[in-house]
């Protein structure tokens, strides 16, 4: 290439780097050109605000900070102020700058937390707000009357807080409000009639409050058209006043606590209505057995927990009927055959009541209809399982008593993503097409043959539960092609296999549980493996198999780094099959502080090894430190010796500790008596000597947790020790040795967590009769993290 050319080719380089770097900096400053526009001095306020709290690390930057910021084009004046959710913490003082931004028309400062703040007076002084939304904030006590000062309001919502006192002097002179939302509150009285009777209010959501009190509406002209009082606690009748309401198209009067029964046939006269919510009250058997003349627009009817006895003949007439929920009723017999003919039926739940089986032919009964959501779970249909209609997406059939095998026609129900036939008397083999469902669930029936080994690349399987059947052969090698794999479950069933040390290619599996099955050979991977190291697993339950060897003290060395917080991405439990219809939750039995439970959901925080019940044998590696997070962990019934690891100091999660029917010799560590969670350990039946520790947590063991030691001595047993008063010998060594371990510890890199889970028993999927065994030992709830 000649010189010339290669210049003009490097110039022409250096003008698109350049114009690159131009186009980097306009990009990433886009969200500051609103603040740009600012006067300096609004600016500087709202610097000297920020600078009043203490800011997450996503937002402590002023790119992230003024991106909610919008300034007025002629004036400069902050005229919206919309902050990141998370970002804020600390108490919002009357006297903060925020309040010094008189020109906002909108503000947002939703789920921050203001360390449980009054609710600032000072919030009138900005008495150009149109917009004032502070749901999820923390804030306490009485909303101040200087709040009638925002004449301008349009929109208030103070959702989830911890708000008191009557609404009546809140609400007065805010004559232009269009949307209100105090829902989640601590609101008593009286619900002031001139706020459900505002000349623009359309959508009032006042449930889950105190209201107590009736109210009256003389003007029948209100422009409501959502409302919600749910969860309150009205003493007194107010259908009556509701019915008035004549432009309501949403109405939500949920768990209403009162002591009378309600009259469906009166809503017959809100002509407009398409979405009714009544759960958890009880209806006169009248009207439900009545030919109810509904709106001939009702869309949604949700009627769970009514104390229904028969199913609703009036439902056969509503034609534009979109969704049913008929659950937690006291319904029996079969489900009636006009039901499938509705036109516009997509979702459906009969969840928990006492239906047998179905009328009509047992061919199309289902398979004609254009549900899209059925939940048929905790009833007592028997017999064989219908076809599934053909635009199903989530199929739930747990704990009813349907037998024969599981039709093949749910292999060709294309949209088809969530099944659960969990708890049946199914027989024959799976499937094969367990590739086509995200969330499959076949536990606890008596299904027999091999896992289908024809998972396909790409396959979208997240979870897979054929727990408790008579599965025989081996793991399917196929599961390598489900990456999105978070959940799988195989205990007690036949498998007869290694252990899969494969799998620790699957790039999100959290929870892997082979218990009872016939698994055998070492945990430890092979040299030309590699070490062992799930990227993401919290969860490895493989007691009662046949594994053995020993483990090398690098064992835990390499296992996850990250480290999970509640509420994980913003969830409770780690099923996170979620859309706008339905939500499923992973289950798991559970062993934990020696108890048994079945189907516990499990917190998204959680994590637990349990290798009990096999034929391990060396001493339990030093790098069992390294896991700080672990919350339970259960080596028992196994033939470990050496001494009890004194890393176990650094386990500062530890919960459950079981090592019972072990040899281990030695003393028992004086740290685990200062780890403060430990609520539960066992190491009876070893060969354990000295005193043991006499810790808070320790002491308050029963003496069992402690027997089968003939060298142990000190409460919770008789034996005495023989010079309870003079110094242990031991205790330098002791400080050495875990001095020594520490530095280990930073030879390894920073600490680890790894999984187990936590029975939720009062669940969304799996009911409170499925616990054993639970009495007063109740799990520990979330953990404060602030």
């Amino acid at each position: 290439m000649s010189k010339p050319r290669l210049r003009l080719r490097l110039r022409l380089l250096s003008l698109v780097s350049i114009l690159y770097y131009v186009f980097l900096i306009i990009t990433t400053t886009t969200d500051l050109v609103a603040a740009l526009r600012c006067r300096p001095d609004q600016t500087e306020t709202l610097k000297r605000f920020k600078n009043e709290f203490a800011f997450s690390s996503i937002c402590s930057d002023d790119t992230n900070f003024f991106r909610g910021v919008t300034c007025d084009n002629v004036t400069g004046a902050i005229t919206v102020l919309t902050l990141p959710g998370g970002c804020i913490r600390g108490t919002l003082r009357s006297n903060s700058s925020l309040f010094e931004l008189s020109h906002l028309r909108y503000l947002n400062l939703s789920f921050n937390n203001f360390a449980s703040s009054p609710f600032s007076s000072a919030f009138g002084q900005l008495n150009n707000l149109e917009v004032l939304l502070l749901s999820s904030n923390g804030f306490i006590g009485q909303v101040p009357s200087s709040i009638r000062n925002l004449t301008k309001l349009t929109q208030l919502k103070l959702s989830y807080n911890k708000l008191t006192g009557d609404l009546s002097p809140v609400v007065q002179n805010l004559t232009n409000l269009s949307a209100v939302d105090l829902s989640y509150n601590q609101f008593s009285g009286t619900i002031p009639s001139s706020l459900l009777t505002m000349p623009f209010l359309s959508y009032l959501d006042l449930s889950e409050n105190h209201f107590t009190g009736s109210f009256e509406i003389l003007d029948s002209s209100s422009k409501l058209e959502i409302l919600l009082l749910g969860n309150n606690h009205f003493e007194v009748e107010i259908i009556d006043q509701i019915l008035k309401l004549a432009n309501l198209r949403y109405l939500s009067l949920s768990y209403l606590n009162t002591s009378y029964p309600i009259d469906l046939t009166l809503f017959s006269s809100l002509k407009s209505l398409s979405y009714l919510n009544l759960y958890g009250n009880s209806l006169t058997p009248t009207s439900v057995n009545s030919d109810i003349d509904f709106p001939n627009n009702m869309q949604t009817l949700l009627l769970s927990g009514c104390n229904i006895s028969e199913f609703p003949i009036f439902l056969k007439s509503l034609k534009t009927l979109e969704y049913l929920d008929l659950s937690n009723n006291i319904i029996k017999g079969n489900v009636p055959d006009w039901l499938w003919s509705l036109p516009l039926l997509v979702s459906l739940n009969l969840r928990n009541n006492s239906f047998t089986g179905f009328e009509g032919s047992l061919d199309h009964v289902l398979a004609d209809s254009l549900v899209q959501v059925l939940d048929m779970a905790l009833n007592s249909f028997k017999g064989s399982l219908p076809n599934p209609p053909v635009s199903i997406i989530n199929l739930s059939a747990w704990n009813n008593s349907f037998t024969g095998n599981i039709p093949l026609s749910v292999c060709n129900r294309t949209f088809l993503d969530v099944l659960d036939l969990s708890y049946n008397n199914f027989t024959g083999s799976i499937p094969p097409c367990l590739s086509n469902f995200t969330i499959v669930n076949l536990r606890k029936n008596k299904l027999e043959g091999n896992i289908p080994d024809e998972f396909y690349n790409g396959a979208s399987t997240q979870t897979l539960d054929v727990g408790y059947n008579q599965l025989t052969g081996k793991l399917p090698r196929s599961l390598l092609n489900c990456s999105l794999l978070k959940f799988l479950s195989i205990d007690q069933n036949r498998i007869d296999d290694s252990f899969p040390f494969w799998l620790k290619a699957l790039p999100n599996l959290k929870v892997l549980t082979l218990r009872s099955n016939r698994f055998n050979g070492p945990i430890s991977p092979p040299h030309d493996q590699g070490p062992l190291a799930f990227p993401k697993l919290q969860i490895l339950e493989i007691s009662h198999n046949r594994f053995t060897g020993s483990l090398p003290i690098n064992y835990f060395a390499n296992w996850s780094a990250t480290s999970l917080k509640i509420n994980d991405e913003e969830r409770l439990y780690m099923g996170d099959f979620t859309n706008d219809r339905f939500t499923y939750d992973d289950t798991l039995d559970l062993q934990y502080k020696g108890l048994y439970m079945e189907q516990g959901k499990i917190f998204t925080f959680y994590s637990a090894i349990d290798f009990s019940g096999n034929k391990l044998e060396g001493e339990i590696p030093e790098s069992i430190g390294l896991l700080t997070t672990l919350i339970a962990l259960n080596l028992s019934n196994n033939s470990f010796t050496g001494h009890i690891p004194m890393s176990f100091a650094n386990v500062t999660e530890l919960e459950s500790l079981d090592l019972s029917g072990n040899k281990l010799s030695g003393e028992i560590p004086q740290e685990l008596g200062r780890l403060s969670y430990l609520a539960y350990i066992d190491v009876s039946d070893n060969q354990l000597t000295g005193e043991i520790p006499q810790g808070t947590q320790i002491m308050g063991q029963p003496k069992s947790s402690f027997e089968g030691n003939p060298g142990l001595c000190g409460l919770p047993l008789q034996q005495s020790c023989l010079s309870e008063d003079a110094p242990s010998a031991q205790e330098p060594e002791e400080e050495e040795a875990i001095l020594k371990w520490r530095a280990v510890l930073i030879g390894y890199g920073p600490g680890v967590l790894f999984g187990l889970v936590i029975g939720h028993v009062v669940a969304l999927y799996k009911p409170d009769w499925f616990i054993k065994n639970y009495g007063q030992n109740r799990l520990r709830g979330i953990r404060q993290t602030n």
